[in-house]
């Protein structure tokens, strides 16, 4: 008896959609939110980027392999944090054939609107092996208060 195999064709269409995202649409912009709609950037590539929140920050991870830490510059402005560099094609004098050149070239950037709770003045940054960890402390919102109106 032969085991059979359920074949899910949108598992293999979200596969190929995934891909080209990457590879296609991830060389010419940088999409970033601000409220409800999209920042588009002209870049070469995106770098990629996870975002996780804990009790006290958020923490916002790229990867940036084989970038200098002084070609990468984090700023933020009007509640939009972006983190942008580039870096540079790898030009050898031999005459090496190349077969295959995969990784990406050029500028990049990354913009993301922050929550009204991060406290953007309050933003610590660590480059280590190629990888940028940024965190975002959280501040506490301004409480609610009660304005007594005095009546004459």
């Amino acid at each position: 008896m032969t085991a059979m195999t359920r074949w899910n064709p949108f598992a293999e269409f979200e596969d190929i959609l995934d891909r080209y995202n990457r590879q296609v649409a991830g060389r010419n912009a940088a999409p970033a939110t601000n409220g409800n709609r999209e920042i588009l950037q002209k870049t070469d590539w995106a770098p990629s980027v996870d975002i996780t929140e804990n009790k006290d920050a958020f923490v916002i991870t790229a990867e940036l392999p084989g970038i200098r830490k002084e070609d990468v510059n984090v700023s933020v402005q009007d509640g939009v944090l972006t983190i942008q560099g580039e870096r540079s094609f790898e030009n050898t004098e031999d005459e090496a054939k190349r077969h295959r050149v995969e990784r990406f070239y050029g500028h990049f950037a990354r913009s993301f609107s922050l929550p009204d709770n991060v406290d953007d003045e309050n933003i610590k940054a660590n480059y280590h092996d190629g990888v940028l960890e940024l965190t975002l402390a959280k501040q506490e919102k301004a409480k609610p208060r009660a304005i007594e109106v005095e009546v004459n």
